[in-house]
């Protein structure tokens, strides 16, 4: 039986002028554990992003760069400029709004980086908003055998990050030397890998880069590098019960989407210190597929 459950490529689209891959959902697999979306940014340069106030419900945005600076602010008053290798985490909880922009100053900016979202268990989905910031000296670093592993989120591979979290999860980001070999973090239901760059075998399966490899149930797998390579592994525990997805809100309930997206209509959303800027919701919806996880 393979380690690997399914592969999935990332899928491009545009996002306020920069390339992304979607990753997750997909139709094969909506969620791994809480981790509930998944898009690659760039690596691409571009003279402007723009990505405008929007509303989020239910849900944490986890925002990390390999390479370039965004800026976020939200509407709880935070400014902040993410850099290389910090973890933002912003916790939408009842409702929040935030945008995310890259200077408009003449000049061309890299991006490269990953965002997710992490849906929030029932207990915690409508409690007060929060933004925390982690930089990267404060993110606890793993060398052993030509991987070095910084820890971004959970407890993984014997070090724990400070990064508050509202589930059982993990998520790290590894680079390796050629040759090295890496076990896929136990202990945890639902696991995957998402190669960035390089290119690198999970038990007998060839993982190429901007493709994520879901891992199989009980499976104990390695990682090894065949060239210097950098993956993220990610995993946790299921949510507790179905969610629905539609636009920028996750929730257990249909009811709280439908309301979230009236009050964002009529304006009725806190709004973003120094960004004035809107997004419209989509003309048509709420509309559900039907239950996910």
């Amino acid at each position: 039986m393979s380690d690997v459950e399914l592969i999935v490529e990332a899928r491009p689209r545009d996002l306020a002028g920069l390339t992304v891959g979607r990753v997750l959902p997909t139709i094969q697999r909506r969620f791994v554990g809480p981790f509930v979306f998944l898009d690659h940014m760039g690596p691409e340069s571009v003279d402007e992003l723009a990505v405008r106030p929007h509303p989020h419900l239910h849900l944490a945005t986890v925002t990390y760069l390999f390479d370039g600076e965004i800026v976020h602010r939200d509407s709880l008053g935070s400014k902040q400029t993410i850099t290389p290798g910090a973890i933002n985490w912003m916790s939408a909880g009842r409702g929040i709004v935030h945008s995310e922009r890259v200077a408009r100053d003449g000049a061309s900016h890299r991006v490269h980086g990953l965002q997710m979202w992490v849906g929030l268990p029932k207990a915690a989905e409508d409690t007060a908003p929060f933004f925390v910031h982690h930089a990267a000296a404060t993110l606890p670093m793993v060398e052993a055998g030509g991987a070095h592993i910084r820890v971004l989120g959970g407890t993984a591979f014997g070090a724990t990050s400070p990064v508050e979290i509202a589930s059982p999860l993990f998520y790290a980001d590894v680079r390796v030397d050629a040759g090295a070999r890496v076990e896929v973090p136990a202990g945890f239901a639902e696991r995957a890998v998402y190669l960035i760059e390089g290119a690198v075998a999970i038990g007998d399966t060839a993982l190429e880069p901007r493709k994520l490899a879901v891992i199989a149930r009980d499976a104990k797998p390695v990682i090894a590098a065949t060239v210097p390579s950098r993956f993220v592994v990610l995993g946790g525990e299921p949510l507790d019960g179905p969610r629905y997805m539609w636009w920028n809100f996750v929730s257990s309930s249909k009811a709280r989407i439908i309301e979230a997206a009236e009050a964002w209509r009529a304006g009725k959303f806190p709004k973003v210190p120094g960004d004035d800027d809107f997004t419209p919701a989509p003309d048509l919806g709420p509309r559900f597929a039907g239950d996910q996880r």
